[in-house]
């Protein structure tokens, strides 16, 4: 979609209305007959007609939510049956907080999904009435009942932490609640030897190959290759913006020489307008469906390894590394903020250190 159509679009006399329709998520769209408005409407966006509603509908997703100008979606309307209204108030002051402070969508969706967690538990007793005891009894349950991993205690705590102290700037609120240690864990790579086969097992889906080859020669993250524009590359200049980022930073990455054919050949094929890789549904291609291709070209190439496509990226930071490349290169490249971040990879590129053998080796 233009941004130009997209303008038009918000103009038309059309209506939308969230809904489910055979059980799925989808936005119902009603405007007057016009076949003005019909030819616009299938133009510019993957509507279908629902002969038992008689009206026009598509799939309900961020794409469509953002064309319509119609508020993103973080959670299904069922779940606000499951809490009590004295509570409703509570999160809708939440979200509109994280919104003042232009939180990401996946931030909003992740923080309001664990204060909802925390909302079903109190049923009619008011959130904002919680002590520090009851909150610290609260986590012990979700770490001895719900048996929740350290991750997602982190996770859980930051959200309600922006609620205690943003919201309601209860500044101390969280002094006494301690955070679990997070386990140390070190970021799994592909080898190249790996990789070669990885390329060779996907060859011949175009689309799938170039996708899996940005991932790994830009060292992108699976948010950043779907969401990849193609204004986005510049061939003349062989660079490419990832616009908006994790941390919502902007940062330019090398194009790989390789791939120049392939890009070519893919736009000749796919015409993308928009979007490089586009979904079946309108927009950008999932995340999910990124994950589905990774995992199931890894099982095409006999690769047994528990290793999801960010270890593309791991892969990326590990072999620049390798290579010879200055760390802050790799941290500039890879749009962390702190060297700390990219100073874990070199825990997997050490080869003096493989070179190191045991003493029992030498007995």
């Amino acid at each position: 979609m233009k941004k130009n159509n997209l303008q038009t679009f918000c103009s038309k006399n059309y209506t939308y209305l969230a809904g489910v329709y055979k059980k799925t998520a989808v936005i119902w769209i009603s405007f007057p007959y016009d076949t003005s408005l019909i030819a616009h409407l299938k133009e510019n966006t993957k509507a279908r007609w629902s002969q038992t509603h008689k009206k026009w509908y598509v799939v309900d997703n961020v794409y469509n939510r953002e064309l319509f100008n119609m508020q993103p979606k973080y959670f299904s309307q069922a779940v606000l049956f499951e809490i009590a209204d004295v509570n409703k108030d509570e999160l809708q002051k939440y979200i509109e907080q994280l919104h003042l402070l232009a939180y990401s969508h996946n931030t909003i969706k992740t923080y309001a999904n664990e204060f909802i967690q925390l909302l079903k538990i109190l049923k009619e007793y008011p959130v904002y009435s919680l002590t520090p005891d009851k909150l610290r009894a609260y986590f012990l349950y979700c770490i001895n009942t719900l048996k929740l991993s350290e991750n997602l205690i982190h996770s859980r705590l930051n959200a309600l932490k922006f609620y205690f102290e943003q919201v309601l700037k209860q500044d101390k609120f969280f002094m006494d609640i301690p955070r679990p240690k997070k386990p140390s864990v070190l970021p799994k790579a592909l080898s190249t030897k790996d990789l070669v086969k990885m390329f060779e097992a996907v060859k011949g889906n175009l689309k799938h190959e170039l996708l899996l080859k940005l991932c790994y020669g830009m060292g992108l993250r699976v948010s950043e290759i779907v969401k990849l524009k193609k204004t986005d590359i510049d061939l003349n200049r062989m660079q490419v913006l990832i616009e908006q980022g994790k941390g919502k930073k902007d940062r330019y990455v090398p194009l790989p020489e390789s791939v120049l054919d392939s890009i070519r050949v893919y736009y000749a094929k796919y015409k993308p307008d928009n979007y490089i890789f586009e979904g079946q549904n309108g927009g950008h291609y999932s995340v999910r469906s990124a994950q589905v291709v990774f995992k199931n070209t890894l099982s095409k190439a006999n690769i047994n390894k528990k290793i999801g496509i960010h270890g593309l990226r791991h892969s990326y930071a590990t072999h620049l590394i390798e290579q010879g490349t200055d760390i802050r290169f790799v941290q500039d490249l890879l749009g962390h903020n702190s060297i700390r971040r990219t100073m874990v990879y070199t825990n997997l590129t050490d080869s003096t250190r493989r070179k190191i053998s045991s003493p029992l080796d030498n007995l």
